[in-house]
C-alpha cells in the first residue's frame, strides 16, 4: 500500500481526497519503470485537476500530480536500472495517466530524464513544472536574440511559479528584470530573486491600446488575456514575447500591430510535450545557471494533504513562489 491524492468522479460527483492505494492501482505501461517518489509540487494545472475547476483530468480514478522526482525501483527499460535518481514533468500525468502525488509512480522510460548534477531530487521538484517552463522561455528569447544589456525583460505573474522562477534565471544571467505582479506587498521578495522593478499588473491587466510605448525588449508570461496583449503593444521594435499560461485567461484580446508594425514574435512554449532534447538542454540550462539560494527562498515545503488544501489557493494566486511536496511526510 502507498499513500497518494486521488481523483474520482462518479455518481457521487467530483472529489480529491489522500487515500492509501494498493500497488495494483498503479498503470500497466510496457518497458515501464517505478519510481519510488520522494518529491511532487503543486502547480497551476494540479490546482485545477485538486478542485475540478478545468477539465484536466481525464481519466478516473487517477493520482493527480503532473512533475515528480524520485529513485528507480523497478524498470523494464534498459536505460533505468533500481536507485537511479530521475525526474518527470508533462506527457500527460496527472491528467490521463497516474501522476506525482503519490508515493509511487509506473511511467514510460522515454518520459523520464536523470536528475541533472549537482541537483537534490527536492531541489529538483523545486525547479519543478514550473521552472523548466520558465527556462523554456529565456530558451526562446535566448534564441531569439535577447541577451543582457538589450533592454528590460518583463516577467508577468512574476510571483508565483513561473514567474519568480524566471526572476532569478534571468537576473542570475545579467538582464534588467520587471517584475509584474498583483500582490505588490511581494515586492521584498521579488527583489530578493533579483528584479531590478516591480510594478502593478494593473498596468497590463486591463483592455489597453493596439500599440503602447515600446518598453520590453522581450517578456515571460504566464498571465494571458489582456495582459499578454499589452505585453505585445509594448514590446520593443524585433523583441520577443514568450507565453506559457492563461492565469488571467486563454483570450487573447490583441491586434496585429505589434507584429506588423514593430515586428515582434510570439513564441508560444509547450512544456507538456516538449521532445527529450529540448528537456534535456533546458534541464541542463537550469542546473549550471539558477542560483540554488534563491531557489531556496522561493520555495516552500508541505504534506500531501497540504497540497490539496493548496488547490485552490494556487487558483486564487494566493501560493508564493514554488510549493514542494514531500509525498513521505
Amino acid at each position: 500500500m502507498f499513500r497518494a491524492l486521488v481523483i474520482e468522479k462518479d455518481d457521487a460527483g467530483y472529489r480529491a481526497s489522500v487515500q492509501a492505494v494498493g500497488e495494483d492501482r498503479l498503470p500497466v505501461v510496457d518497458g515501464g519503470v517505478t519510481v519510488d517518489i520522494a518529491y511532487s509540487t503543486v502547480n497551476y494545472k494540479d490546482g485545477l485537476a485538486i478542485t475540478g475547476k478545468g477539465p484536466v483530468v481525464r481519466k478516473f480514478p487517477l493520482h493527480a500530480g503532473i512533475d515528480f522526482a524520485g529513485t528507480v525501483s523497478a524498470s523494464d527499460d534498459p536505460r533505468f536500472k533500481p536507485g537511479d535518481e530521475v525526474l518527470l514533468n508533462g506527457w500527460g500525468v496527472g491528467e490521463s495517466h497516474s501522476g506525482g502525488l503519490a508515493q509511487k509512480a509506473r511511467v514510460k522510460g522515454d518520459w523520464l530524464l536523470p536528475v541533472p548534477h549537482g541537483l537534490s531530487l527536492k531541489q529538483a521538484m523545486a525547479i519543478g513544472t514550473a521552472g523548466y517552463t520558465a527556462m523554456l522561455c529565456v530558451l526562446a528569447l535566448e534564441k531569439h536574440g535577447v541577451a543582457p544589456g538589450s533592454g528590460d525583460v518583463l516577467v508577468t505573474g512574476a510571483a508565483g511559479g513561473v514567474g519568480s522562477v524566471a526572476v532569478a534565471l534571468l537576473a542570475k544571467l545579467g538582464h534588467r528584470v520587471v517584475a509584474s505582479t498583483g500582490r505588490v506587498a511581494e515586492t521584498d521578495f521579488l527583489q530578493g530573486l533579483g528584479a531590478a522593478e516591480v510594478i502593478d499588473r494593473a498596468e497590463l491587466s486591463a483592455p489597453g491600446k493596439p500599440l503602447g510605448k515600446e518598453r520590453w525588449a522581450g517578456v515571460v508570461d504566464s498571465v494571458g488575456s489582456h495582459t499578454l496583449a499589452n505585453a505585445c503593444a509594448t514590446t520593443r521594435y524585433g523583441g520577443a514575447v514568450a507565453a506559457c499560461g492563461l492565469a488571467q485567461g486563454m483570450d487573447l484580446p490583441g491586434s496585429v500591430a505589434p507584429f506588423i508594425l514593430r515586428g515582434i514574435t510570439l513564441y508560444g512554449i509547450d512544456s507538456v510535450m516538449a521532445p527529450l532534447p529540448r528537456r534535456a538542454e533546458a534541464w541542463a540550462r537550469l542546473a549550471r545557471d539558477l542560483d540554488l539560494a534563491r531557489l531556496d527562498a522561493l520555495t516552500t515545503e508541505t504534506t500531501l494533504e497540504g497540497a490539496l488544501a493548496a488547490g485552490p489557493e494556487i487558483l486564487a494566486g494566493r501560493v508564493r513562489g514554488r510549493l514542494v511536496v514531500d509525498v513521505n511526510r
